[in-house]
């Protein structure tokens, strides 16, 4: 099993900057690529980034390019997703998540490990 915690979410106005992070615990020994989700009020779960389990490739979705930065820390078991130049459309809980198949996946039901989620709310 892999716990995973998002943190990092808060109130920022539009233009600003958030870093959110995903910490992982349990079985974090083992290999697996992390996604992040957002979904906002009404609308359903949707992919914003992605990094394989090495690191060394990433994707965005349409949204998030220019703007968010995935990264991860292996050391410290954390998945970073740096937030610019954010916008109120960006308003949202923002998930990550964890798969065991080690590359990129985006359909959220490919994953394996879920966080409880943090909320994003950009302020106009």
């Amino acid at each position: 099993q892999v716990q995973l915690v998002e943190s990092g979410g808060g109130l920022v106005q539009a233009g600003g900057s958030l870093r959110l992070s995903c910490a992982a615990s349990g079985r974090t020994g083992f290999q697996y690529s992390v996604g992040w989700f957002r979904q906002a009020p009404g609308k359903e779960r949707e992919f914003v980034a992605g990094i394989t389990d090495s690191g060394d490739r990433v994707l965005y979705a349409d949204s998030a390019k220019g703007r968010f930065t995935i990264s991860r820390d292996s050391r410290k078991n954390t998945v970073y997703l740096e937030m610019d130049s954010l916008k109120p459309e960006d308003t949202a809980v923002y998930y990550c998540a964890a798969s065991i198949a080690g590359v990129i996946v985006v359909p959220a039901r490919l994953y394996d490990y879920w966080g409880q989620g943090t909320r994003v709310t950009v302020s106009s």
